[in-house]
């Protein structure tokens, strides 16, 4: 690219130095030349800041900020500070391949539209092994909350977009900022939201681009709570389809409800499904099997739809 605009790299990182000493690393060896690399030190934490400055780069600014805010409140801290006209986001236990940003720069500049979201697939490194994820990309005409929320198949990634995925304009993420204080559906959220902004569209790179460490990840977020789940989904509902809404139900609510034994929720959480979305017989089959099959079939079943992919 002739005069390739500046693109900053934020990487929220705590109390993790060593891995986030290899994803400055993955970030600062990109073909792309003009970049620069912002990590921000979620709180106090005097270990990481020492191993941070051990790297002699001019591209890399850190910033250590004085509270713990979490992970959307260290980007949004990130996104403040940066120069760059365009934002990449990489978490602090994953790694950029060195073409990564060069590829999407190149996908945004033939975009077609103002605020272009450019996502791509990722090596999900998994305690049943490595896939690359998604396993399918949009359709034509599919709207962004069917591609995320809807689950046609067992497995959750038929539609993913990872946050260490993510560039788009630095106009967009300041109009629309990450929600802080979410524990779950943090990428989802925005971007849900940050789609339904005049010009923004969601484009794809095909190839793997990133190495995502999904252990941890996968364990937290397999964590129930349906709960809070549900009332994210209640919240987001303006921004996703009839058919996004019942899906998401009986599939994520569902299999943490199930997974609470939170039997009581089972004719409700159908119910609301049936009355404020759109409910296919697929839907009905996956909900009764989230209640009525034992859990370790389940998994099996998951591990052998991804290893399949």
């Amino acid at each position: 690219m002739m005069n390739p605009p500046l693109v900053s790299a934020v990487i929220p990182t705590r109390e993790r130095a060593e891995m986030v000493l290899r994803a400055v690393a993955s970030a600062l060896r990109q073909s792309y030349s003009n970049l620069e690399v912002i990590v921000v030190i979620d709180g106090l934490d005097g270990g990481t800041a020492a191993a941070l400055s051990t790297i002699h780069d001019p591209r890399l600014q850190v910033i250590a900020l004085t509270k713990c805010v979490g992970g959307a409140g260290a980007r949004n801290a990130g996104v403040a500070e940066a120069r760059g006209e365009w934002i990449a986001f990489l978490d602090d236990d994953d790694q950029w391949l060195p073409g990564k940003i060069e590829a999407q720069m190149m996908l945004a500049a033939s975009a077609g539209c103002a605020e272009p979201i450019v996502s791509c697939r990722f090596v999900a490194q998994t305690g049943a092994g490595d896939y690359v994820w998604p396993s399918r990309l949009p359709a034509e005409g599919e709207s962004i909350s069917d591609y995320l929320l809807v689950r046609d198949g067992l497995h959750r990634t038929e539609g993913f977009i990872a946050t260490p995925t993510i560039l788009c304009r630095k106009s967009l993420l300041e109009r629309v900022p990450f929600t802080s204080g979410l524990k779950r559906h943090q990428d989802w959220d925005w971007v849900l939201r940050a789609t339904r902004e005049p010009g923004a569209r969601v484009l794809f790179c095909p190839q793997a681009l990133v190495e995502c460490d999904m252990r941890s990840e996968y364990s937290v977020s397999r964590k129930s709570d349906w709960r809070f789940s549900l009332e994210w989904i209640r919240g987001m509902k303006p921004a996703v389809s009839a058919r996004a809404y019942a899906s998401f139900l009986t599939c994520h609510v569902a299999w943490q409800a199930a997974a609470e034994g939170a039997w009581p929720a089972f004719f409700p959480l159908l119910r609301e499904a049936a009355a404020g979305g759109s409910l296919r017989a697929g839907d009905l089959a996956r909900y009764a099997g989230f209640w009525f099959t034992p859990s370790s079939l389940r998994r099996w079943a998951r591990q052998h739809a991804a290893g399949q992919r």
